[in-house]
């Protein structure tokens, strides 16, 4: 069952059944809006890009992008970049990780997205960040966009090591910028 996450609300990741999940996807999904009579013909494509940045304390210590899609140590892979969205209910983009492998010293990932067309959110609906169990498809949790916005970037949410395992964290701050790199003064409040 999955949880539909508010802003800052936390989840931890464990399986149902027990035990700690060892793969999950992070999936990023929007649509252009389409508002007014002729929304159709003038509704421009819109290309958001989906990063994870893995930190080690407040260091930045890889960053997984649509031109870097594999963590220096493999334990981060980018899918692909899509460059209009718009598949409606499935992903456009998607971050897998395989919590097992990432490095000890990396104990958090962030996971951004950003208009690398400079579109604000103002041109973006059905926007929505969700975790995945990977190994049986299982959709854990949900955090949905909403409200639009000027803004040209989110700071979506984050997974970390807290105890023995991982949790999640809903971010949901808006931020602007095109590249992750310039997301970072915004990333750094929430380590």
């Amino acid at each position: 069952m999955s949880v539909n996450l508010t802003k800052g609300q936390q989840i931890s990741l464990t399986k149902s059944g027990g035990g700690e999940l060892t793969v999950v996807r992070m999936g990023l999904g929007w649509q252009a809006a389409r508002k007014g009579f002729f929304a159709r013909m003038t509704a421009r494509e819109i290309d958001l890009d989906a990063s994870a940045l893995l930190f080690a304390g407040k260091e930045a210590v890889d960053v997984v992008f649509f031109q870097h899609l594999t963590s220096d140590d493999g334990s981060v892979q980018h899918t692909g970049d899509n460059r209009v969205g718009g598949a409606g209910e499935g992903d456009d983009e998607s971050i897998v990780v395989d919590l097992q492998r990432v490095p000890v010293h990396v104990d958090q990932i962030v996971f951004t997205v950003n208009s690398f067309t400079g579109q604000t959110f103002e041109e973006v609906e059905n926007a929505f960040c969700r975790l995945v169990d990977e190994t049986n498809g299982q959709e854990l949790a949900r955090y949905t966009l909403t409200g639009g916005g000027t803004h040209t970037a989110q700071i979506m949410a984050k997974v970390y090591r807290s105890g023995g395992g991982w949790q999640m964290s809903a971010i949901g701050s808006p931020a602007e910028g095109r590249t992750f790199q310039d997301l970072m003064p915004a990333v750094t409040p929430h380590l």
